[in-house]
């Protein structure tokens, strides 16, 4: 008997998955749209909340807070929860930004120090000029940190031309409402998949830039060291760094009191070589990760904390 009635409520939740999918997409659709109608910060700033008051009370606020203890068991419980509270701001931010991202991006190169609300170093600015004029490729990675939905705005505004690994939402019809917005200049897209990693090595061969996001766990990665503890990482973009000669580097946009951001692009990240000369895997995974792990720690109210990073 409890069998029948567990095959029977799995047949129920399939047949209802369609129609939960189809609502989900229009209410994306529908909340994407109405957004862009409202002004970006004050927009955020409701999202920030919302975000917070809903995500409290989900699992995933027990696994940020279970993942912030371990990363910093030196930290109080009073300041794991502050943290907490500004990484479920920074998720409702990140949501209403999104539907204003083909505007939120107002720095002007010819202007640089035009009121905006974004802001480059010096330094940046000359690293990812020279990246850009040099007529070579090059690979950028970025984490879940601050709002890593405006590197790809940031490389297209400025002339960078860039192929971008990304991973579609699950549900059909939230996939095609959240690409139209992404259709907006982001350079090409290639999403996560069998083929991906034939396209990048192929992209690079033609001289152009790579971008990829490294900081989630992968069951089958690469081991690392991350926060002291061992896990798995994608290696992917250390396989693509052994096929193709070119320097890596890191990008990161920075969330700014007032709705503004920082750019920053990092010196080159050296890959590790063997004794055989060939790229070393898991040591160039393990640079990169050394890198994400110190923007993590600079702003951790600002790391997607809500996914488990350890098993």
């Amino acid at each position: 008997m409890k069998r029948l009635l567990l095959r029977t409520r799995a047949r129920l939740r399939d047949a209802a998955k369609p129609v939960t999918n189809v609502a989900i997409g229009a209410l994306t659709t529908g909340l994407l749209r109405t957004t862009r109608y409202f002004d970006p910060e004050k927009t955020a700033r409701f999202f920030g909340h919302a975000a917070h008051f809903i995500g409290r009370r989900l699992r995933e606020d027990r696994i940020g807070r279970e993942n912030l203890t371990a990363a910093f068991p030196e930290k109080s419980p009073q300041e794991i929860e502050e943290i907490l509270t500004g990484v479920w701001h920074n998720l409702g931010r990140i949501g209403a930004e999104f539907a204003h991202i083909d505007r939120i991006w107002d720095h002007d190169p010819k202007n640089p120090d035009k009121s905006g609300r974004v802001e480059f170093s010096a330094r940046s600015k000359q690293l990812f000029d020279q990246l850009r004029d040099d007529g070579k490729p090059a690979l950028f990675f970025a984490a879940h940190l601050g709002n890593w939905e405006l590197s790809p705005i940031a490389a297209a505004a400025h002339g960078l031309d860039a192929t971008i690994l990304f991973r579609r939402p699950n549900i059909e019809a939230a996939d095609r409402a959240i690409e139209r917005i992404r259709a907006v200049n982001l350079g090409t897209l290639v999403p996560a998949g069998r083929d991906a990693p034939l396209k990048l090595a192929q992209a690079l061969q033609r001289g152009q830039h790579v971008a990829m996001l490294v900081d989630q766990y992968l069951t089958n990665g690469v081991p690392v060291t991350f926060f002291g503890r061992k896990t798995t990482a994608n290696p992917l973009l250390a396989r693509l760094r052994r096929q193709i000669d070119c320097p890596i580097h890191g990008t990161r946009i920075i969330r700014l009191p007032d709705g503004r951001f920082r750019g920053e692009v990092t010196e080159e990240v050296k890959p590790v070589f063997d004794a055989s000369g060939q790229v070393d895997i898991q040591g160039t995974t393990q640079a990169i990760t050394d890198v994400v792990e110190g923007w993590i720690r600079e702003y951790p109210d600002q790391w997607l904390w809500l996914h488990r990073r350890w098993r």
